[in-house]
């Protein structure tokens, strides 16, 4: 993989084994993947339960080393410690001491990770307030819900203003309005250059905020790109219901515009590409017959996701890694996978 100036995050063919007992075989969890991050942008990396996901996120944060391959953030080996100042990390499961308010934990780690001593208590209220948690500022952490110990979480990540944010799982056990404010939140963080690497199972998240995303399943990368790869407009299809036509302008759509029809009697669908829509559109309504509706087709994200997993879940354990591909194919695998099980119904 190329070196690129732009990269924040770069992992190159990294690979982790565990031993999951003394005299057990060594289990695989990551086979040799490769990505990266570039800079002031949001990136998604998304699997299923035991894809890998949290395991990266170790790696990336010196948590645990690879077994092989190599990561950098901002340049430097993740085995190195100084850059981490430059490094925010949410835990999927963050722990605090219960006893301190939201005020005196993020105050703690404020000093512990070197924020000026006459700037510590204006980023605490600026963060308290970014995350929605000024009026609960005082109170015991015991007395928080886990929306709110999340909402904690991400504050301590930002409190020393880094460069680079790791999230994993962000919206874990917060309710819609505090999946908005959050995701308000990581816009503000990308609209101020930061780069936020998010692990997440939400996928409509994903596609509302992140700019490209890898698909990870069973410890392999199986697509990776950027979110409009999938809505690209050239390959987009629509579905359009008419009643009322004539046999000969439903066989020109068909033969001069690579139209598929179906259905019977007066009403017929005709799916085609997005671009001859208006000049099919054109055609019918010349010939005097009847519009019921026009349906743009778009491939989403849990699409992409669920063909992953099942393309994963076909692969043997000792079976070569199939070629990283881009969200562009897998929409169209995705979307003709969609079209079969219509077909079945």
């Amino acid at each position: 993989m190329a070196s690129d100036a732009s990269e924040v995050v770069r992992v190159e063919e990294v690979v982790k084994d565990f031993r999951p007992g003394f005299g057990l075989r060594v289990k695989r969890v990551l086979h040799g993947i490769s990505f990266q991050v570039r800079r002031g942008e949001i990136f998604g990396f998304v699997g299923p339960n035991g894809a890998g996901k949290t395991t990266t996120l170790k790696i990336l944060m010196g948590l645990i080393q690879s077994t092989g391959g190599s990561a950098s953030i901002l340049g430097s080996d993740v085995r190195e410690t100084d850059f981490r100042k430059h490094v925010g990390f949410l835990p999927e499961n963050p722990y605090f001491y219960d006893f301190l308010t939201g005020r005196e934990i993020l105050r703690f780690y404020a000093k512990l990770s070197g924020v000026p001593a006459e700037s510590r208590e204006e980023r605490v209220d600026t963060l308290l307030d970014w995350v929605g948690l000024s009026h609960a500022a005082d109170a015991r952490l015991r007395t928080y819900s886990k929306g709110m110990l999340q909402r904690t979480g991400i504050a301590q990540a930002l409190v020393h203003d880094p460069d680079v944010i790791f999230l994993d799982e962000p919206m874990s056990g917060l309710d819609p309005i505090g999946r908005m404010e959050i995701r308000n939140l990581i816009l503000r963080l990308r609209g101020e250059g930061k780069t936020v690497f998010m692990n997440t199972h939400i996928l409509s998240d994903v596609e509302m905020l992140c700019d490209r995303v890898a698909v990870i399943v069973h410890g392999r990368i199986r697509y990776e790109g950027r979110i409009e790869e999938f809505v690209n407009d050239e390959g987009r299809m629509s579905e359009l219901v008419v009643s009322g036509v004539a046999p000969e302008v439903a066989q020109r759509i068909e033969e001069q515009m690579g139209g598929e029809l179906r259905g019977h009697g007066e009403r017929i669908a005709i799916r085609l590409r997005e671009k001859h829509v208006g000049e099919a559109l054109q055609l019918v309504l010349g010939a005097g017959a009847d519009v019921v509706s026009v349906t743009p087709e778009r491939v989403t994200l849990e699409e992409i996701f669920l063909n992953a997993v099942e393309e994963g879940e076909k692969d043997s354990p000792g079976s070569g890694a199939r070629p990283v591909r881009s969200l562009h194919d897998a929409a169209g695998a995705a979307a003709g996978i969609s079209r079969t099980a219509e077909g079945g119904r």
